[in-house]
């Protein structure tokens, strides 16, 4: 029964080689980060980290806040627990994450963050609304449909990273995108 396992592996492996070979470098590297993801595991890195100031990672090791496929079967006291977010902004970034990953509710009201806080068991938030529109302010949330929001990419990031703190700063960093300098036309 072991040698079949081996053999399908090695079938399995052979396959991918094949599919992954007639692509780009690039295109390699982001259909394994996507595998990778999905399966929540990291990819060893060449000497050097994808975040500068990220620690090195190994294949096998889990993803910080995990990946498509890690347990949903935490509560949202033991996520926000794990993340340890330091101020009102960062605990909105983790209730809007676990609202979307734990939840499936991608898309949500500053009422659904105020449920989940309590819920939570965190100390209530002195104003839910400007603590949500600074989370949108800082890039964590962005403006979904029908005046809901919804975590950004960044903010995905950010948590995935927390609770280490340099990590998380790093990944805000490379994911954040930079704002479009606007420039004043005058009529003459």
């Amino acid at each position: 029964m072991v040698d079949k396992k081996k053999k399908d592996i090695a079938g399995i492996l052979g396959a991918v080689i094949a599919t992954l070979k007639d692509l780009s470098s690039e295109e390699q590297q982001k259909l394994l980060e996507t595998v990778a993801t999905f399966f929540g595991l990291r990819l060893p890195t060449q000497g050097t980290s994808q975040l500068k100031g990220a620690p090195a990672v190994t294949l096998g090791s889990r993803l910080p806040g995990g990946g498509f496929s890690e347990e949903r079967d935490l509560s949202p006291k033991e996520f926000i627990l794990q993340k340890q977010p330091r101020t009102d902004v960062e605990r909105v970034a983790c209730l809007a994450f676990y609202l979307t990953n734990y939840r499936s509710t991608p898309h949500f009201k500053t009422i659904d963050i105020s449920k989940l806080n309590t819920e939570a068991a965190q100390s209530k938030l002195s104003n839910a609304h400007v603590a949500v529109n600074n989370a949108t302010l800082t890039g964590y949330l962005v403006p979904a449909v029908r005046g809901t929001k919804q975590i950004s990419a960044a903010g995905e990031v950010f948590v995935q990273a927390l609770p280490d703190r340099e990590a998380a700063k790093a990944a805000m960093v490379k994911v954040k995108p930079r704002k479009k300098s606007r420039k004043s036309t005058k009529s003459k």
